[in-house]
């Protein structure tokens, strides 16, 4: 028997939805770069300087640790969706619209689907060796993120649930080439782990959306990485710098655990169970961008330092992906694999920062923002990751408790313009005869935004 809409259409990496950067960047990994909105790479105040520039390691003396914590709120909401089945046929042309949830009742059209508080941390260590060489440790959140739409969702077939959390180990050595000049590379080790869950339409042979399934998709990685920096003394009063951070490969394998809430009875019920057994394996190749950044500073007098920042990242790389089970599904009309085309783009970010030193102890910062989306078009927006343009708006501030010890302190507010997802799923719309998923078609529009307070000590020995 061939059956027809079936089972999930995403990879593990829609699930990487931060609303804090473009694409799927967390977007601060410094409570001091995050007062200025990310503007002040150049200025290696705190040992954080390992993430934005690890050469700025040789502007600390002795042994620093700098401890972050960022505690964000993201709002991402939906409204104004809809969703339809699509008929047989090649094309498919689109079909009845999906009105219910799995287990009855009206499907959900609007909602929230981002948690109310997300807790952060950050840790760096550098030690000055001697004169010349400097070491250093950075531990840090670059990805991380969770969205989960209603289980009666209009868009459920599309993606349910996701969760994304990474965690980066970057030891780095910097090199004092002289009093104008140093340079320093690092070693990136990049932990990944990623869960989805996605309806499908198992009934669609016997009528669209009578048995509804779920399958929930674990998977984990490491990947590893690299990156270099330079810093130019360009005089007493002006600096700027460059970081690059190389792009990580990821294998995220794991498993799919197929839930059927409600089963047919006969040959359809045997065919689902072999096709889309309690447990399967996944896996989804990923590869995470690389990036270059050019930065600078100004001391304007002894108390007023302006700070910039222009950073390209190529998101091109996560042009298209494919999620592969280890079941093959070619008895369903299908494959064993599901396709994604986000055709994103390469994009930059541009920051603009200052900071007044108010007395003795109190430093005053700010920063403002530019963040480019790298999706093209409505057409390419997943619904897992509502991303478009974003403007930071940043403010906080240093206080020194002692020659020895200060503490860092920030706000951000996070204006994302808004966005709408036309969200496809049929095969052929993904340049494929076959492929495993559930052949909907929906779209909804998005407001999103994120607010980001951050507080990080700072200490010397």
């Amino acid at each position: 028997m061939k059956l027809k809409h079936l089972s999930l259409s995403v990879m593990m990496m829609g699930a990487s939805a931060a609303v804090m950067a473009s694409g799927y960047h967390f977007g601060t990994q410094s409570v001091s770069a995050q007062s200025t909105a990310n503007a002040s790479a150049a200025e290696a105040a705190d040992a954080s300087t390992i993430f934005y520039n690890s050469a700025g390691m040789t502007k600390l003396e002795g042994t620093n640790f700098s401890g972050a914590l960022n505690l964000v709120a993201p709002s991402v909401e939906y409204s104004n969706a809809t969703g339809n089945y699509t008929n047989t046929g090649t094309p498919r042309p689109i079909g009845a619209a999906i009105t219910n949830g799995p287990t009855g009742g009206a499907a959900a059209t609007s909602g929230k689907i981002t948690e109310d508080l997300v807790a952060v941390p950050h840790l760096y260590v550098s030690h000055q060796l001697n004169d010349k060489v400097y070491v250093g440790l950075g531990v840090y959140v670059p990805f991380a993120s969770e969205t989960e739409y209603q289980r009666n969702s209009v868009l459920r077939y599309n993606l349910n649930a996701t969760s994304l959390k990474t965690i980066d180990f970057n030891p780095s050595i910097a090199f004092k080439l002289n009093e104008q000049h140093s340079v320093a590379l690092g070693l990136i080790a990049q932990n990944a782990k990623a869960h989805l869950r996605q309806y499908a339409n198992f009934g669609a042979p016997l009528g669209n959306g009578t048995y509804d399934g779920f399958a929930d998709v674990d998977g984990d990685d490491w990947g590893f990485g690299y990156n270099l920096a330079w810093l130019w003394d360009v005089d007493s009063n002006t600096r700027v710098g460059v970081n690059y951070r190389s792009n990580i490969e990821h294998t995220l394998s794991g498993t799919a655990k197929w839930n059927r809430q409600a089963t047919p009875s006969g040959a359809l019920n045997t065919t689902l169970a072999t096709l889309f057994p309690d447990s399967e394996s996944a896996s989804v190749k990923i590869t995470t961008p690389e990036s270059i950044s050019l930065h600078g500073l100004r001391k304007v007098d002894p108390k007023v330092t302006l700070f910039g920042d222009l950073t390209w990242t190529k998101h091109s790389r996560f042009g298209t992906a494919q999620l592969k089970y280890g079941t093959n599904k070619a008895a369903a009309g299908q494959s064993d694999t599901t396709y994604l085309n986000p055709a994103w783009k390469d994009t930059y970010k541009v920051s603009l920062g200052g900071s007044y030193q108010y007395t003795d102890a109190l430093q005053l910062r700010a920063g403002v923002a530019y963040d480019k989306s790298p999706v093209p078009d409505d057409d390419h927006r997943l619904a897992t990751m509502p991303d478009n343009d974003r403007t930071w708006f940043s403010f906080g501030g240093k206080y020194d408790l002692n020659k020895h010890s200060s503490v860092d302190f920030a706000y951000s507010y996070i204006m994302i313009k808004d966005a709408k997802a036309n969200v496809d799923g049929r095969c052929l719309t993904q340049g494929q005869s076959t492929c495993v998923s559930s052949q909907t078609v929906g779209s909804a529009d998005y407001k999103s935004s994120a607010q980001i307070v951050g507080v990080q000590y700072n200490q010397r020995f």
